[in-house]
């Protein structure tokens, strides 16, 4: 199944016996857990019939005696296992086999009036017999929660907001996940913030919104420092390159280097598109439609062999920030040599 659709018989109050989260993105884990663990019971029945075990702490013995026990005056009982990926064998002889394969004579016969919920937050090995099991087993949910691309997070951020009725700019988009980074439980943290804050009847977040609360300077960050660069304005970048160099921990280096790497090999991916219509580029870049523009002006101010002189610029500074060759310059001063490299 898929998130959407786990969530959407969840709330139907359809639930299996069984549904085994995994994965390298905690979010996705978390929100189908703590639905589980808030509409599963009523909060009168909870203490008798809700169990949560963490895996460091507990044996599959424990988990199977718990998953075993029939609810008590309910229709069903609950028993969440969070961070199963750190439940080891509970044997010496068992080296360094974990517990949790043994769960599959339980996902076999499981317990029809009990939901077992376990998180195991890391990839698992889907060799193993427990996964062919869960596989073949029409009682039980497996789960693969996977972490998102860099470019499918707007649109991630766009579906999270519009759930809720709401609805952000591209730009305040663009600039919030590049910020953020890739953890979504961060990003859903602080888009609940902005809600918060949204004057009343306010459905649209914009840049002002993400200066106001949260900190990040609608006019000097690295979206717009990308954007000046595509242009070839001089004076903006350099405004907000001085910016950067006066305000290091909010900008670090390695980040500025990262995402301006990004948008260059862009430009040259677009260079050598045949089909430049704006819903083919918007596609092969994997990019909100709204931006085709900026790198069509891109791609006018920089042909294909200037954008491979500059990748490689990005190289040469990105070894300068760990010291390779730098002199002992500052991050400040290898950011505007950078630049200046990049626009002259």
């Amino acid at each position: 199944m898929t998130f959407e659709k786990i969530l959407a018989e969840l709330n139907k109050d359809n639930y299996l016996p069984i549904y085994f989260l995994t994965g390298e993105e905690p979010y996705f884990i978390d929100v189908i857990a703590d639905l589980i663990a808030e509409k599963a019971l009523p909060e009168s029945e909870k203490n008798f019939n809700q169990v949560v075990l963490y895996g460091k702490d507990t044996n599959v013995f424990s988990v199977l005696d718990a998953a075993m026990r029939y609810p008590m005056m309910s229709q069903r009982q609950v028993v969440i296992l969070k961070e199963a990926q750190a439940m080891k064998g509970s044997r010496k002889d068992e080296k360094e086999q974990k517990d949790i394969n043994k769960l599959i004579h339980y996902v076999e016969k499981p317990l029809k009036t009990t939901v077992l919920v376990v998180c195991y937050k890391d990839k698992f090995d889907k060799r193993t017999s427990l996964y062919k099991a869960l596989d073949k087993s029409k009682a039980a949910v497996f789960f693969e929660s996977k972490k998102l691309y860099d470019n499918q997070l707007p649109a991630w951020v766009n579906g999270y907001l519009s759930e809720r009725g709401y609805n952000i700019v591209p730009a305040a988009a663009a600039m919030l996940t590049e910020y953020l980074g890739t953890e979504l439980s961060k990003v859903a943290n602080e888009l609940n913030k902005l809600i918060i804050t949204l004057p009343v009847n306010e459905k649209k977040i914009t840049l002002e919104h993400i200066e106001q609360n949260i900190g990040i300077s609608k006019d000097y960050n690295v979206f717009e420092l990308r954007k000046a660069l595509g242009d070839k304005n001089v004076l903006k970048a350099n405004r907000i390159i001085n910016y950067f160099a006066s305000n290091p921990k909010e900008n670090p280096m390695v980040l500025v280097v990262s995402s301006l790497y990004s948008f260059f090999m862009q430009i040259l991916t677009y260079h050598y598109l045949a089909d430049k219509s704006q819903s083919s580029v918007a596609a092969a870049l994997k990019i909100n439609p709204f931006f085709v523009k900026d790198y069509e002006l891109a791609a006018r101010k920089y042909t294909a062999p200037k954008v491979i002189q500059i990748i490689s610029v990005f190289r040469e500074y990105d070894l300068k920030s760990k010291g390779v060759g730098s002199n002992s310059a500052s991050d400040g001063e290898l950011m505007r040599e950078m630049i200046y490299k990049i626009l002259h």
